[in-house]
């Protein structure tokens, strides 16, 4: 049987944490072909998600992917996220969170399923702290 990944668990234990804890939880995400975002807000191959209730609509955080309708610019978009891509997840007001390498998937690009939000552009560069 195949080992089940730890990584979308643990993505949903950080963002349940900062819902729970009043902050802003932020996907680092690495760009890749699977990947649906708004290409004007990629910066260095990467974008920075606000996933929290306020800033999405139909958000589903499953095993395979993150999908949520967001407004960017005032523009409705649908978000696509593999799992796989994901960098990070963190508090936008203080930064702590968990940092994953993100995996290239090793095949064909295969386009982003159906997604499912209001977001803000992202702010600066987000800063990680190591949580023990």
């Amino acid at each position: 049987m195949a080992e089940i990944s730890t990584k979308p668990y643990l993505i949903r234990a950080l963002y349940e944490w900062c819902a729970d804890s009043g902050y802003t939880p932020q996907l680092l995400v690495a760009v890749d072909g699977r990947t649906r975002v708004p290409p004007a807000y990629v910066k260095d191959g990467q974008i920075v998600l606000n996933i929290s209730a306020g800033a999405t609509r139909n958000l589903t955080l499953d095993n395979e992917w993150i999908q949520f309708s967001a407004r960017f610019g005032g523009v409705s978009h649908e978000i696509s996220v593999p799992v796989d891509r994901v960098a990070a997840i963190f508090a936008r007001e203080n930064g702590q969170g968990l940092h994953f390498e993100p995996v290239d998937a090793g095949g064909p690009t295969e386009p982003a399923p159906p997604a499912q939000g209001d977001a803000a552009p992202p702010k600066g560069r987000p800063s990680l702290k190591v949580v023990k």
